[in-house]
């Protein structure tokens, strides 16, 4: 019999962000292929499960469990729960984040110089606290068991700048359009907690990677989409399902060698 080696069957997976655009493509993706799913989302209510996840919802191998990542009681408290149903976890996919939306107000997509200190806190609260927290807890679960996988979701904007350039046509409309700060500086902290993290667990066999994405389709306007496929040699946005057999991967022990790595998966933006 060959060896299955993406194999995550029965393996216990903790998802933060989970109802979100890509977070939910990753537990189904994991549910599907044999694993026990417990989704942490901060918007876990029952309405909005049965919308992201219809009859998926009543797999008896997936938990929702609403969770505030900011919170250390909150994770602890829902990891309890998780290891009263399945055990410990094996892996925890830290997928959560904040980041300011075309639409979002004025100020937080002005200028630099005037980008707002309550804006900088919230996301870094999430974005960067919030993986520290669920990496503490979690993950110091997944040590004392002696094995794992933690992959910490970041973006092309973690690893280069935005290009301002994509949003000119914004500012020729008359619009003081930027791409803010602190998504880019939260990401680019995930890549050496990462680091820090697959050095200091090595000898308890977790492993920790970074997973870096680009931008996904999601009915953006028509000139961002030109401005931004141009960039992409691929000459589009990357599908929402595009990810999914990255995670799988570092989930299964097809990455057994692999820690401290930042696996970009960008349509070869950053190639060029």
């Amino acid at each position: 019999m060959p060896t299955d080696y993406f194999s995550v069957k029965d393996r216990v997976v903790v998802v933060t962000g989970g109802l979100g655009q890509l977070g939910r493509q990753f537990c189904l993706t994991l549910l599907e292929n044999g694993a026990k799913v417990a989704v942490f989302d901060a918007l876990a209510d029952e309405d909005r499960i049965a919308a992201r996840f219809g009859d998926a919802k009543n797999n008896p191998s997936i938990l929702f469990c609403k969770v505030d990542i900011t919170k250390r009681a909150s994770i602890e408290e829902a990891l309890d729960g998780v290891k009263r149903k399945w055990g410990a976890p094996f892996g925890l996919v830290n997928n959560a984040a904040l980041d300011s939306p075309p639409n979002a107000p004025a100020e937080e997509n002005g200028p630099f110089e005037t980008y707002p200190e309550a804006s900088w806190d919230k996301v870094m609260e999430v974005n960067v606290k919030g993986v520290m927290l669920c990496c503490q807890v979690i993950g110091g679960e997944m040590a004392r068991a002696g094995r794992g996988s933690i992959v910490n979701i970041s973006s092309i904007y973690g690893n280069v700048s935005p290009d301002q350039r994509i949003y000119d046509y914004r500012r020729k409309k008359g619009a003081e359009f930027f791409k803010p700060v602190a998504y880019s500086a939260s990401k680019s902290a995930l890549l050496n907690l990462t680091r820090y993290l697959a050095t200091y667990w090595s000898k308890q066999g977790v492993r920790v990677n970074t997973l870096t994405f680009a931008g996904v389709f999601n009915n953006q306007d028509e000139q961002f989409l030109e401005n931004y496929c141009q960039k992409v040699p691929l000459g589009r946005m990357a599908r929402e399902d595009e990810y999914n057999g990255a995670v799988l991967f570092l989930m299964s022990d097809a990455s057994s060698y692999m820690t401290g790595s930042n696996m970009v998966i960008d349509g070869g933006w950053m190639a060029w």
